[in-house]
């Protein structure tokens, strides 16, 4: 049976007052959408209208979207995404895993287990305080003055790592919450079973911490994407340092605009997969 078939034995099966119902909702449905339709286009036909209008449209057209630039710029900068992405995965990886062991520590209970407590508080306070590009500039330059033996120096690696010490501070944070929102009878009822502290934690704990914080977590990541072309500042070619070059050569920002485009098609399906996650959140816990 087709979908059209089986849509018109389901109406059949309704009554006419479950029928006009359902014909009210796809009519307002299709209200909707097409108001919706007609307001963006309105909207942006006068954006549009406002732009181009304006004393200085040329020179900004010349300026910021000369296409042959953007054309001639793209592979340059294509490249330096490439380096973008790299970073970021292994940058992901790093900061799951650090967060969470973060997260662990400080969520350890007994008197004796205090130093390990302190200084996984002591982290979070420090990394989360220090903004993100003075810590670039402090690891990024001041490792490599130390010239020790075994410690990279590639800018990349050390902006890598960067990101990695600066994020796992919040991630740990919305981990810790994450556990702390698990009900004490959970971990009691692990423990009446047998289990021990770290099979609860990984078991019964854990999983379901990770499963509350999966949107806020994803939306750190949204801003981990945008934060990896800030290496760009230890001399790394990624996007942004191709599209500095490509602009210095041609005296044009135009190749700034080719990045900016690029990073928002790289953020824009981590975005619909967060907004998606907490949409289906919602939905397990009643709210939408």
């Amino acid at each position: 049976m087709t979908a059209s078939a089986e849509q018109s034995a389901q109406q059949v099966a309704l009554s006419p007052l479950a029928q006009e119902r359902l014909a009210y909702r796809r009519s307002r449905a299709r209200r909707s959408t097409l108001v919706a339709l007609v307001s963006t286009v309105v909207f942006a036909a006068a954006v549009v209208v406002g732009l181009t209008s304006a004393p200085g449209w040329p020179r900004v057209q010349e300026t910021f979207l000369d296409l042959r630039v953007g054309w001639d710029s793209l592979p340059a900068v294509a490249a330096g995404l490439w380096l973008n992405v790299r970073v970021l995965v292994v940058a992901e990886i790093g900061v799951l895993l650090l967060g969470l062991l973060i997260a662990v520590l400080r969520t350890l209970r007994g008197p004796v287990l205090f130093p390990l407590r302190a200084l996984a508080t002591g982290y979070v306070d420090l990394f989360r305080g220090i903004p993100l590009l003075i810590a670039l500039y402090l690891i990024g330059f001041g490792v490599p003055a130390l010239r020790l033996q075994g410690v990279p120096t590639d800018t990349a690696v050390l902006g890598t790592i960067t990101l990695i010490l600066i994020y796992s501070a919040y991630v740990a944070e919305v981990f810790r919450a994450g556990i702390e929102s698990v009900h004490p009878s959970q971990r009691a009822a692990a423990r009446s079973l047998g289990l021990t502290h770290r099979q609860s934690m990984r078991l019964v704990i854990l999983p379901q911490a990770v499963r509350r914080v999966l949107p806020p977590l994803l939306n750190d990541f949204v801003a981990l994407q945008k934060d990896v072309g800030l290496i760009s500042v230890l001399g790394a070619v990624d996007a942004i340092r191709a599209a500095q070059i490509a602009s210095a050569q041609t005296f044009d920002f135009t190749p700034y605009v080719v990045a900016a485009l690029l990073f928002v098609l790289l953020a824009i399906p981590t975005g619909r997969i967060a907004d998606a996650v907490a949409a289906r959140a919602n939905r397990r816990q009643g709210l939408a």
